[in-house]
């Protein structure tokens, strides 16, 4: 039966005693009372405990005071060493003025095979320990504890545990559960221990070595001085360089690790020449500079307007791109270097109507850069995003020329002639633009030479192309679509005279009071002189005449003012290239005048119907496409099912060899909008009725009638209205496109939206001539 023993009490602050332990206590009052009253009345024994501010202990210690005196500043203290682990009872009354309690000590069994397993574990890891410390006589005492519970209680004296963790050994009577708790404890402290020494020999080794490098540095520096091999651009330089530039914290990091190689390397090798190449250019990139958009709507569709007459679809796009810049930007909601900020406009039009040129004055709208990059012919992906430095004359693609040329990373880029880009076995540059034009990916755009991200997203990039149809899908779906379908006759007239003429004057050396040109005559070359949807025929005519006029001034100055009229074009520009010749192609029956686009814009097509003696069956000439011939068979499946409703009295003409011709016979052609034409002209020749010379159609046709919707219906109009024809056939599904032709187009021009080919002919056609006979 365990035995209770009434003791004095001894409560110390922030220590925790645990048995076996020799300790000095500084004493105050209340310490000081319980040493005295140990000393007189209890043999020299009390019980030391630690305070708690939220309960009273549990545990203590019992312990014999073995020393009084003072310490170093003059303080009183004892020396107490504790004996044995001891559980707190209730108060009782004792002499003096301290604190009795009962105390009931705890005495240790004797230890089983699992205690000692734990007991030599537990001293192994304290050898461990002390080991990195190299207390070795601390080693040789801890070697010598045989006792579990005495080697437990020595965690005492460690540093690295805290007071609730002593308190918690305290107040933990049974040795496994002690052993097994520092066990853990100890092994944590291992853990640590190691990395923080792991850690602090890291920094010191990178010390060293950064110490190392700067003074061999400093010794090369030294040779190369005394050898008259300095150079300004070493090594040094470029470290120099790449801490003092303004780069993302990505490309620093590359950047200075190409300059260690630079360093590490010999000045004979290969690779120092590339690597230094290759800083160059990315020291030359404007990583962090961005021109700043105009936010003056007003102002920016003027010079829109002051650069480019007509083309509103394209102005009102970038208007409404600037506007919601503005409104983002006033609202603080800009997107830079993120996803989606940019933008990808391609202007798909017929040559000469002033794409390329465009895409300066959207520069200067928007106050940005402008960089253009010619895309006709290029084959090579790598001409897009670059060649890896291992090839010999390594460069980086074309994006990152542009952006480097431009000087900012926000410029207006125009891909020129996106449509002629080729592939080979060098790979598909358009696959490579997938990326640079997909405004949610190209903000990490990765050229294979820069081998960085480069952010794209804030470029405003503008395409050019004369058709869509070679544009691969994947391309265009990144794409927004702003089609320049080509100028009218009035529009020609205003280009000239504002934009093209005073270009001519100013190339010819000439002014406005030398040479007249005038309106009339303007619009006799627009509309004889040229059949074309842009100006660029039309300025070369413009300077042809004005070089006849510098001649005629140079030969005889006294000649004075040269007007140029209409009675005195023909001396300037010869006679007329084009006339007005529906009239005449159309005069015989069989022939029907379509409407085509190509990809230099609208123009007239004219299609030829004959019958001949022989075998029943379709000839097709004029280098026509398989859609195209189909097209031929439908509306010779049509005709011949509905002659009776189309007014052909005469069916069995069908039933002879029929040849189908389509001029000009070198052009290749290719298509369904000529099935209504087709349809036309069969009913044209099986009639014998003439197509009316003012007429002009255009549709997809089905073996039941139905007139289907085509593409191309505002350059199919404006090349009727070049053709003279003052009347054309439409899809009726085709009715909204109207909204897009001019309203100078329709006002020369009646369109009729039709839905059944039957009807469309029977308005097409001359009315049949009535026989009149003579009564004997």
């Amino acid at each position: 039966m365990a035995t209770i023993t009434p003791l004095p009490v001894l409560f110390v602050n922030d220590l925790v005693v645990l048995p076996g332990m020799v300790v000095p206590i500084e004493l105050d009052d209340a310490s000081r009372a319980a040493i005295d009253t140990a000393a007189n009345s209890s043999d020299g024994k009390l019980l030391v405990a630690p305070r708690l501010e939220d309960r009273y202990p549990s545990y203590g210690v019992v312990a014999t005071i073995v020393q009084q005196g003072r310490l170093a500043t003059g303080e009183p203290a004892a020396v107490v060493k504790a004996e044995s682990r001891a559980k707190i009872g209730s108060g009782v009354p004792g002499a003096g003025t301290a604190l009795w309690v009962e105390t009931e000590e705890i005495e240790n069994a004797e230890p089983e095979e699992t205690v000692k397993t734990l007991a030599s574990e537990y001293k192994a890891l304290v050898v461990s320990t002390l080991q990195r410390r190299d207390a070795w006589q601390v080693i040789d005492t801890v070697n010598k504890v045989t006792d579990p519970s005495a080697l437990a209680d020595l965690a005492g004296y460690a540093p690295y545990l805290d007071s609730a963790q002593k308190r918690q050994l305290l107040e933990t009577p049974d040795v496994s559960e002690r052993l097994t708790q520092l066990i853990a404890w100890t092994k944590d402290h291992i853990a640590e221990v190691e990395v923080n020494d792991k850690i602090a020999t890291d920094v010191r080794e990178g010390m060293d070595k950064t110490q190392r490098e700067f003074l061999l540095k400093q010794q090369l520096a030294a040779i190369r001085k005394e050898l008259g091999e300095d150079e300004p651009d070493g090594a040094d330089d470029y470290r120099t360089r790449v801490e003092a530039a303004d780069l993302p914290e990505d490309v620093r990091k590359a950047a200075l690790r190409e300059v260690g190689k630079l360093e590490r390397g010999s000045d004979q090798s290969p690779e120092a020449g590339w690597i230094r190449t290759w800083l160059d250019t990315v020291l030359d990139l404007p990583w962090t500079t961005r021109t700043e958009d105009s936010s003056d709507i007003t102002a920016a569709r003027g010079v829109l307007d002051a650069d480019h007459h007509g083309l509103e679809d394209v102005k009102d796009r970038i208007v409404e791109y600037l506007a919601v810049r503005a409104r983002r930007a006033q609202r603080g909601m800009e997107i830079v270097g993120g996803r989606g900020s940019g933008a990808v406009l391609a202007l798909v039009g017929p040559p000469g109507v002033g794409k390329t040129s465009l895409g300066e004055s959207v520069a200067r709208s928007l106050g940005r850069k402008f960089v253009r990059v010619a895309l006709g012919g290029v084959r090579d992906e790598a001409e897009i995003r670059g060649h890896r430095r291992t090839y010999v004359g390594a460069l980086p693609g074309r994006i990152v020329r542009a952006i480097s040329e431009a000087g900012s990373m926000n410029p207006v880029v125009l891909l020129d002639e996106i449509d002629k880009v080729g592939s080979d076995y060098r790979g598909d540059p358009a696959a490579a633009l997938l990326e640079v034009l997909d405004p949610a990916q190209n903000h990490t755009f990765r050229d294979h030479y820069l081998e960085v991200d480069l952010d794209l997203s804030d470029v405003l990039f503008l395409a050019t192309a004369n058709v869509i149809d070679s544009i691969p899908q994947a391309l265009l779906d990144r794409m927004e679509i702003v089609s320049l379908d080509g100028y009218t006759e009035d529009d020609k007239i205003a280009i000239a005279r504002d934009f093209l003429l005073p270009r001519q004057l100013e190339r010819a050396a000439l002014t406005a009071d030398e040479v007249e040109l005038t309106d009339a005559a303007l619009r006799e070359i627009a509309a004889d002189y040229t059949r074309e949807p842009g100006v660029r025929q039309l300025e070369r005519l413009l300077a042809k005449a004005l070089r006849k006029a510098t001649t005629k001034l140079a030969g005889d100055e006294s000649e004075g003012k040269q007007v140029i009229d209409l009675d005195n074009l023909r001396d300037y520009l010869g006679r007329p290239r084009f006339t007005p010749e529906a009239h005449e192609r159309t005069s015989v029956p069989g022939v029907a005048t379509g409407l085509a686009v190509t990809g230099l814009g609208g123009d007239v097509l004219f299609i030829e119907a004959n019958a001949v003696p022989g075998k029943a069956g379709l000839t097709m000439t004029g280098q026509l496409g398989d859609v195209m011939k189909e097209s031929a068979q439908i509306a010779l499946s049509y005709v011949r099912a509905h002659a009776e409703q189309l007014g052909i009295t005469d069916p069995s003409v069908l039933d002879s060899s029929i040849h189908v011709h389509v001029p000009a016979g070198a052009v290749p052609k290719d298509g369904p909008s000529a099935g209504v034409t087709m349809v036309t002209a069969l009913t044209s020749m099986a009639t014998g009725r003439p197509v009316r010379s003012d007429v002009g159609m255009t549709g997809e046709v089905t073996l039941n009638g139905r007139v289907l919707p085509i593409g191309g219906l505002k350059q199919k109009l404006l090349a009727a209205q070049r053709a003279d024809l003052t009347t054309v056939f439409v899809p009726k599904r085709n009715e909204p496109d109207l909204d897009d032709v001019p309203a100078e187009v329709l006002e020369v021009i009646d369109v009729r939206p039709m839905t059944d080919v039957a009807e469309l002919v029977n308005l097409a056609l001359e009315p049949a001539v009535k026989q009149e006979y003579a009564v004997a």
